[in-house]
Formats: C-alpha cells, sequence, structure tokens
C-alpha cells in the first residue's frame, strides 16, 4: 500500500466524508478508547493520593493528641496551682480573659495564682472541640467549676472557654490565649421604650 492510499484511510477526505473543503481531518478516537484511557490515568493516581491523604489524617490525629494530652495537663496544673507546669503550658505573649473581663499577661495569671485568691477545688471539662489550622489549635469546652474567687467570692457554676495553642519552633505547642464566660449567664433583651 502506498503512502497516500494509507493516509486517506487513516483521514476523512472529501470525497469520503462529504466535506466541502476536502481538508484531511483525523478521525476521533472512539469515546470507548477515551474513556478506558482516562479511567486508566485515574486509577494509577489514586494509590499517590490515597496515601497523602492517610498521611495528612495520621498528622492531625498525631497533632489532635497533642492537644488533647497539653488540655489535661492545664487541667492538672490549674487544679494543683501547679506554677511549674503553667509556666511551661504558656507562652510568653499569653493574654487570658477572665469570666469578668480581667485581661492577664502570663506573668499576671501566674501570680494570681501564687496569691492563692483564686483556686480551683473542681474542674470537670466537656463538650470539648479542637479545631486544628496550621500551627494553631483552638479548643472550647464547657467546664463545671466549684472554688473561690478572692478572700469571700465562692465559684460555682458552668462556664465556656476557647484556649489558643499555638505550636513554636521545635514542634512546641503552647497556649497564646484563653478566654472564659459564664455558661449560664441569662441574656436579657432590654424593653422597646416606645
Amino acid at each position: 500500500m502506498s503512502l497516500h492510499a494509507a493516509v486517506t484511510k487513516n483521514f476523512d477526505v472529501a470525497s469520503i466524508s462529504g466535506l466541502t473543503s476536502g481538508t484531511p481531518m483525523l478521525r476521533r478516537l472512539p469515546m470507548r478508547m477515551f474513556v478506558l484511557v482516562m479511567a486508566a490515568l485515574l486509577v494509577a493516581a489514586l494509590p499517590q493520593a490515597s496515601a497523602q491523604d492517610r498521611e495528612h489524617r495520621e498528622k492531625k490525629h498525631a497533632e489532635r493528641a497533642q492537644i488533647v494530652a497539653l488540655e489535661r495537663e492545664w487541667q492538672k496544673a490549674a487544679l494543683a496551682d501547679d506554677i511549674p507546669a503553667m509556666d511551661k503550658l504558656l507562652s510568653e505573649d499569653y493574654l487570658g480573659i477572665t469570666a469578668t473581663g480581667e485581661v492577664l499577661t502570663k506573668t499576671q495569671q501566674l501570680d494570681r495564682m501564687r496569691d492563692g485568691k483564686f483556686a480551683l477545688t473542681k474542674l470537670d471539662i466537656s463538650e470539648t472541640k479542637i479545631k486544628l489550622i496550621g500551627n494553631i489549635a483552638i479548643v472550647t469546652s464547657l467546664a463545671q467549676v466549684e472554688g473561690a474567687a478572692g478572700d469571700t467570692e465562692p465559684l460555682h457554676g458552668a462556664y465556656r472557654y476557647t484556649r489558643v495553642y499555638q505550636r513554636l519552633s521545635g514542634n512546641v505547642w503552647k497556649v497564646t490565649n484563653f478566654e472564659v464566660t459564664p455558661a449560664n449567664r441569662v441574656h436579657r433583651v432590654p424593653a422597646n421604650p416606645s
């Protein structure tokens, strides 16, 4: 078979296809062949994607376990007034907001523990949620608390808190922010003066 005959068999020409221009056109691959090629490419990519997904899930699981362990350490330190443990947990730029709206630095928080005026005797934590975003972990929880705030003021009730951890150099997580809000406070909408 000549080269011209092979080309005309592999291309549509005006005499066969009915095209008025007579421009040779490639025949289209059958749709089945296209689907098979695409399916093969997708199947070849799946093991790599699955391995990456599995690695990502394992990393997130390990990070979550680290934060859960740190939350337990914080709870123990808060109940025992363990100042060295709390010092280790808090970042140097820590800011905490108390239930009364007071803003505390790390030094102020540790001094508050040293003076013994704020003491917890019960700290039961539930409804913990952890959200991981890059080098930040945001923890929210509900805490049932008993203790004393000041010389005469008893502390009793439910509080919601948000604690923010930041992963610093050396893969060390530190509490960088804390905020607590009474959970049993009833918010009243003022009457509309007409």
